[in-house]
């Protein structure tokens, strides 16, 4: 089966089953509209990549750690949008989940995927669960805080910002978790991934500071302009469009010459640098400015 194949089956029986029972039919649906459509999933595939590239020898926990993963990305991406933060009106083409069902709807979404993401790993435990123990403590500590995606989110309302804690929180956190998530899946030691979840996190932020700057709404399906309409620290602003373009070349340099020694070492390069490319917006190699510079 294939990668995205065994997210999407996988995502989807965990969205089935927070669905099932007597469940309140509002809330239910907005589960649902959250994760779907999918977007890239490119943390679940990154995930699945590495544990493939270490040997894969307990496929479903894989399948559940790449879903969790996921769960836990769409959770932040609901709770982004809300008013109190960026205060969107689309993703991923359609309405936020804030306007398609309210708020409160939507915090609840939220608040339900990350506790059916931190379940569905406890469930797939079965015959390895020091590995699932492991996974559970990553994900947790790439969600929360000092280091997860919660302290990403509150670095945006301090009035000084510590910038590389914040991208490593912000947009970092779940690309290590990714990685380690991936190796644990497949029985390796999650320590020496780290530093390609962190190269792979800083090259993404650099690329969606690059879509933000140069591509339009319908592009993104979200709003555009949103660092500069929010005044975020951002690559574009720091080091300018070709700067920015440099700097995620060097990083992704970087990522892929941190890959750990595994049998599919040389698989998972080639992955790695395809999908980041895909990344950069078209024509931002041959840009010098940014509209309206």
């Amino acid at each position: 089966m294939k990668i995205a194949d065994r997210i999407e089956a996988t995502m989807t029986a965990a969205i089935a089953q927070g669905q099932g029972g007597v469940a309140p039919p509002k809330l239910a649906a907005a589960l649902n509209y959250a994760v779907t459509p999918g977007g890239a999933r490119i943390r679940p595939t990154i995930l699945m990549s590495v544990a493939m590239a270490c040997g894969d020898d307990r496929p479903a926990l894989t399948n559940a750690a790449a879903a969790a993963l996921e769960l836990v990305h769409c959770a932040s991406l609901v709770h982004d949008d809300l008013p109190c933060f960026d205060d969107a009106d689309m993703r991923r083409g359609k309405p936020a989940l804030h306007r398609a069902f309210s708020e409160p709807l939507a915090v609840l979404a939220g608040d339900s995927l990350i506790i059916m993401g931190f379940h569905l790993l406890a469930r797939a435990a079965g015959d390895a669960p020091a590995r699932a123990i492991t996974l559970l403590d990553i994900l947790g500590t790439r969600t929360g805080m000092p280091f997860g995606i919660c302290a990403g989110q509150g670095w945006e309302s301090e009035s000084q910002i510590d910038l590389s804690a914040y991208h490593q929180a912000k947009t970092g956190a779940l690309f290590i978790a990714a990685t380690q998530m991936g190796a644990v899946a497949a029985g390796q030691e999650a320590e020496p991934w780290a530093e390609l979840g962190a190269r792979i996190g800083e090259a993404f932020q650099v690329a969606d500071d690059l879509r933000d700057a140069l591509c339009d709404d319908a592009t993104l399906g979200k709003p555009a302009g949103q660092d500069d309409l929010h005044g975020r620290p951002n690559a574009v602003a720091a080091y300018g469009v070709q700067g920015a373009v440099k700097r995620f070349d060097d990083i992704l340099g970087g990522a892929i010459s941190s890959i750990p020694a595994c049998p599919g070492e040389a698989a998972l390069a080639q992955m790695v640098r395809a999908y980041a490319d895909r990344l950069v917006p078209a024509g931002a190699r041959d840009r010098r400015t940014v509209p309206g510079e």
